[in-house]
């Protein structure tokens, strides 16, 4: 917004012009009274976005105001919609008093809510963080990456190369990402296209370049770590990432109002630690949203019987970030099993997770009190939870090793829950502004001041009469009015008895009012104990806030351990429930899986009483590196491919699986290539997104990656598909050698089987009569023997005489078929050049082939069995 000459306005359009250059890109909402209003091209906007009216009112500078507002009380839910829109707000507050001096109250920015920044739970997702990520351009195409939930204190650092990048956002997923102004127009380009693709669902914000600076990163973790170096956390030596966490951490607590950020810990996450989740892998297995977008039914809906926000939150780290290394796997596996109890004793979870049931979400409360946001109503449920956490302390201390570290971090510490009992009303209300926050007994002044509030009259009755013994006056009486304030008075018969230190304070015709220090003492208190009071108890509540301060890191590790204990007892109710079993880690290549399912369709035929799944064996190992799947539509090929992804993924976070047994080597990515879709906005079709999907498998896959290859090339001219196909499954199994499920419709792969020894063929069971078919769902040994697409066309209603027609068609293709040449060799290897012969002329047979051959009628299928009869003549008499 262009800001005009400042003496040209009003004295408040001054102050909120000068307020709102601080924040241009902004929108600053100004408190006025009982609302909260926008001025000029930031009402226009807000207008547009909240639905709320747009006035003119006044004039500023000789031209009218533009103004929209909303109510202080209504705050919140326009906020948390402002947010869901991409938007930042700047909240000026009346921070001066009234009347203190010429001019308008004093105002000041005292926060700036943006959607990487949130602390209100009523802002917030209540399962998922708001990540706030700075992007650093660095040297030699590295980037460094810093990213941070304000609520959990811990910086996440990396360093990547730019090929890499478009993955770290994606799996990060931001709330919110920050680059410098000056990046490179490729960069910012790059960045847009990740946005319009949805690849980064997220606000970008510009930060001067300056703000970007390593050293100055590296200094403001050590400050706040209290740390001499970063060597503890192994997160030296990264000044890519040193200079995206000073952005970070300057933004953070820029939209604090000034306040630092607590951090207490950082965390270095580099490439080769984590199992890779590419996009695609989330995407198509559908770990927290369905293809339809939806939350449920997926993986994380079906796992997620947490009992608080927090423990919710950790269990989708989990289950998004799972390590390569198998130790913290095999540490929630070791106290999911001491949850679950033996076979006749009590199981531990259920009563962990009735006391788990009434806790808040303290990681959030902690935050508040480390930025003192916190309302007093957080603080009183922060007090029961840690009186809750003590049991809990108790009660795992002597479960498993695990959940004994995890113990003893649940004790509280004594300090801060004494205090919070001391300090905090059991029902405080909901504003401190309100009163009744701070507990009777607190303080001592406090306690006078509501005492006058509230028992004014009971003070003067016994004020009354207590002088009247004293004095001997019988109708002495003590009384208020708005002019003189309070008084005691006398009739004129009982003047003399008037004690000497009574000062006159007025003068009737038949009597005399009176003032005495005890009285004048009382007024003075009385009438402004309301806002004496308030004043009081908002001073109370800061310096309780401030002695929270030196427990917010025990108060941290405690909501952790809370988190944790949470998730490890959703696990266990889970393996319990759908009766799951332990997967087993072991050194040697496998995927071994005997009766798997599909966890997320069984719970869905169980919903829906449709029958019971139909689980499956999966042997992949040293000798089996690959399936070739065939069968039908409907039959379950996909089915069968996601939950054998889907159990390896539970197993390498730390869960339970559904299988009766599992034995799983090491696996350093989950690689998805399922589905037919386009990306109109980036201009690729359907194929060549398949393509590129399968590109991205081709050069990030492993011996040790799980690939999942589902109708590969069908996208395009049989030939083409069948071609491609056939050449990405070779490379799969002879070069890659990853453990590799590959479902397909071209029976010509079935053929792969036969000449490479860690191939094998597989198909799902269908059982046809006539124009029905049964679907048995069950993986069976060898190729199916044919597609039964016809009779998956008529489930799916397609006309009777379509059908027909269908059927004949492929009578004649099958009669066809059988006349023709036998295929090409789609598995041989590739052709070399050959030389020129060096003899002279071909062979008789060669002769006699190429003179009975008419170019111009072959077809390419013919053209091609000809080139290879040729070749096949020609070989014995090569030179």
């Amino acid at each position: 917004m262009e800001t005009p000459d400042l003496s040209a306005h009003t004295p408040m359009m001054q102050q909120y012009l000068a307020l709102k250059a601080g924040y241009p890109d902004t929108l600053l909402l100004y408190r006025m009274g009982d609302f909260y209003e926008l001025f000029y091209a930031d009402a226009e906007r807000a207008a547009q976005l909240l639905d709320i009216t747009l006035t003119q009112r006044g004039q500023s500078a000789g031209q009218p105001v533009s103004m929209a507002g909303v109510p202080f009380h209504a705050l919140e839910q326009h906020l948390a919609r402002l947010v869901r829109l991409g938007e930042s707000v700047a909240i000026a507050e009346q921070v001066g008093e009234v009347g203190a001096g010429k001019g308008p109250v004093e105002r000041r920015v005292v926060r700036v809510v943006t959607p990487g920044t949130l602390t209100d739970s009523e802002l917030l997702p209540d399962k998922a963080e708001a990540l706030l990520l700075a992007l650093h351009q660095g040297v030699r195409g590295r980037f460094g990456l810093a990213w941070m939930s304000v609520t959990q204190g811990l910086v996440h650092l990396a360093e990547c190369a730019q090929d890499e990048l478009a993955d770290w956002l994606a799996r990060i997923a931001p709330s919110e990402l920050l680059h410098a102004a000056g990046i490179s127009e490729r960069l910012r380009g790059h960045l847009q296209e990740l946005q319009s693709g949805g690849q980064l669902s997220c606000p970008l914000a510009s930060r001067p370049d300056w703000q970007f600076d390593a050293g100055l990163g590296e200094r403001r973790l050590l400050q706040q770590l209290g740390a001499a170096s970063l060597q503890g956390w192994q997160a030296d030596g990264l000044p890519h990432a040193h200079a995206a966490a000073a952005a970070l951490l300057h933004y953070a607590e820029h939209t604090q109002g000034g306040t630092q950020v607590p951090v207490h810990g950082v965390r270095v996450q580099r490439q080769d630690e984590l199992i890779a989740l590419p996009p695609s892998t989330r995407r198509n297995l559908e770990l927290v949203r369905t293809l339809r977008g939806e939350d449920a039914p997926t993986l994380f809906s079906l796992l997620d019987t947490c009992m608080t926000g927090m423990g919710s939150r950790l269990l989708r780290t989990w289950l998004l970030e799972p390590r390569r290394d198998r130790t913290a796997a095999r540490q929630r596996l070791a106290a999911t099993a001491a949850l679950r109890g033996g076979l006749a004793g009590a199981s531990p979870w259920q009563d962990l997770r009735g006391e788990l049931r009434g806790i808040a979400d303290v990681q959030r409360i902690t935050a508040r009190v480390a930025l003192r946001q916190v309302r007093p109503r957080e603080l009183t449920a922060l007090t029961t939870s840690l009186q809750k956490s003590e049991l809990l302390a108790i009660e795992t201390r002597r479960l498993e090793p695990f959940l004994t570290e995890i113990s003893g971090q649940l004790h509280p510490p004594e300090a801060c829950a004494r205090l919070l009992r001391a300090a905090i009303a059991a029902e405080p209300p909901a504003l401190l502004q309100a009163g009744g926050v701070i507990a009777a007994g607190f303080d001592a002044e406090l306690d006078e001041l509501r005492g006058i509030r509230d028992h004014c009259d009971d003070f003067l009755l016994q004020l009354e009469a207590r002088e009247r013994e004293r004095t001997g006056i019988p109708n002495l009486r003590v009384q208020f009015n708005r002019v003189h304030g309070f008084y005691i008075e006398v009739t004129t018969s009982h003047a003399a008895k008037v004690p000497p230190e009574w000062q006159r304070r007025q003068t009737l015709k038949n009597a005399e009012r009176f003032i005495t220090p005890e009285l004048k003492s009382f007024e003075d208190k009385a009438l402004s104990a309301q806002e004496r009071a308030l004043a009081r108890e908002k001073w109370l509540y800061e310096q309780v806030l401030e002695q929270l301060q030196p427990h917010v890191p025990q108060l941290t590790r405690l909501g952790q351990a809370l988190a944790t204990l949470d998730a490890l007892c959703a696990l266990a109710e889970r393996s319990l429930t759908l009766s799951w079993c332990a997967p087993q880690f072991v050194p040697e290549p496998c995927i071994e899986i005997e009766a798997g399912r599909h966890p997320v369709v069984e719970g869905r035929l169980a919903e829906t009483s449709n029958g019971a799944f139909i689980a499956n064996h999966t042997r992949l190992n040293a000798n089996t590196r690959m399936q070739i799947i065939t069968g039908p539509n409907m039959g379950g090929k996909s089915t069968y491919m996601r939950q054998v992804a889907l159990i390896v993924l539970l197993a390498s976070m730390g869960s339970h699986v559904p299988a009766t047994s599992c034995r799983l080597g090491p696996i350093d990515a989950i690689h998805t290539r399922i589905g037919a879709a386009d990306d109109l906005a980036n201009a690729q079709s359907t194929f060549m997104l398949e393509m590129t999907e399968a590109a991205q498998i081709l050069h990030g896959a492993t011996s040790q990656s799980l690939v999942l290859m589902d109708e590969i090339g069908r996208g395009t001219a049989t030939h083409d598909g069948l071609a491609l196909a056939g050449a990405i499954a070779t490379h799969l199994h002879d070069r890659t050698r990853a453990f590799t499920l590959f479902a397909t419709h071209y029976f010509e792969l079935t053929e792969l089987a036969a000449r490479h020894a860690q191939a094998v063929n597989m198909h799902v069971g269908a059982v046809e009569s006539g124009t029905d078919i049964v679907f048995l769902h069950e993986l069976q040994p060898g190729p199916a023997s044919r597609s039964h697409g016809i009779q998956v066309a008529r489930l799916a209603g397609v006309p009777a005489p379509v059908l027909h027609h269908a059927r004949q068609v492929l009578s004649a293709l099958e009669e066809r078929a059988g006349r023709d040449n036998p295929q090409a060799d789609l598995f041989a290897a590739p052709l070399e050049p050959e030389p020129p012969a060096a003899t002279a002329a071909a062979p008789d047979a060669v002769r006699q082939l190429l003179g009975e051959l008419d170019p111009d009628r072959l077809s390419p299928r013919e053209a091609l069995d000809a080139l290879y009869q040729l070749k096949q003549l020609a070989a014995p008499h090569a030179g």
